[in-house]
């Protein structure tokens, strides 16, 4: 027991997340860096089945006639994906894949970040009887989930531009755009490509992650200075629902750009240099 009450800041938290962070291979073969955090898997995974039975119970229902109410909202949905979608992609059938991963993305993200609304308090009583503390419940909060986002888009776009240029064209283009073909500038060429590539996965997790991290925090500092007294409380409980009805703005607009910077780097990777 004593040395149970020696453990670190950091030791103490990394305790009650064992439960759900599982590393690979050992703590020796990289602990806590190659590790998946299994709180985030689970409750995405759930999510995007809750994203398909939605979809799926609107299909089931849907009528050629006068629609109901969830089969209009869900059309509208669809059609502003597709919009969005017809305005940037300009390279060939839209509807074979580019607008129904424009549609996915948006609502899965969208379902994501709405686990924001959640109290934590009520959430943590449902939780702690398997993690006293540090169960995260709003994926898109852990960078983790976030970078696994842009990462796949990264590989699709790889994938798009391979299979519309072609390995040869796709190589040529990066070593020898956008600097010229001289043999001195391959480096260079290579380089810009790389900074392009990595910059456009960062920005792309990171916006997402930063916004919904950030929201988490607010919440957290407001409930915590409304607990320090009456004026904390008035003044606390004020800016916290008026920060909760500004999040709402923020779980949907963040979903957008995710959705929108994903059609807009796929359809980058159709363009030729």
């Amino acid at each position: 027991m004593a040395e149970a009450t020696e453990l670190t800041p950091s030791e103490y938290i990394q305790h009650h997340l064992s439960f759900f962070i599982k590393p690979l291979g050992g703590e020796e073969h990289g602990g806590g860096f190659w590790a998946l955090n299994m709180d985030s898997i689970i409750v995405s995974i759930l999510l995007g089945f809750v994203g398909l039975g939605f979809i799926w119970w609107v299909v089931r229902g849907a009528t050629s006639g006068v629609p109901t109410k969830r089969q209009a909202m869900v059309e509208l949905l669809i059609d502003f994906v597709d919009e969005q979608a017809k305005g940037i992609f300009h390279h060939g059938d839209r509807n074979r894949f580019i607008a129904p991963l424009a549609l996915t993305v948006f609502v899965w993200v969208v379902l994501m970040n709405a686990m924001d609304f959640l109290p934590a308090d009520l959430v943590g009583l449902a939780t702690h009887h398997v993690s006293e503390h540090g169960f995260r419940y709003v994926p898109t909060a852990d960078v983790n989930t976030t970078f696994a986002l842009s990462i796949s888009v990264l590989v699709l776009t790889i994938v798009f531009a391979i299979s519309v240029k072609g390995i040869g064209g796709w190589l040529h283009e990066l070593f020898f755009a956008p600097f010229g073909s001289h043999p001195l500038l391959i480096p260079a060429n290579f380089l810009f490509q790389m900074v392009e590539y990595i910059s456009k996965t960062l920005s792309h997790s990171l916006r997402l992650f930063g916004n919904m991290y950030a929201g988490e925090i607010l919440f957290l500092l407001l409930w915590m200075w409304a607990a320090t007294g009456v004026s904390g409380a008035i003044f606390g409980s004020i800016l916290g629902v008026g920060w909760a009805i500004f999040h709402i703005l923020i779980v949907l607009l963040q979903a957008y750009i995710f959705m929108m910077l994903t059609i807009v780097y796929l359809s980058m990777a159709h363009e030729h240099h």
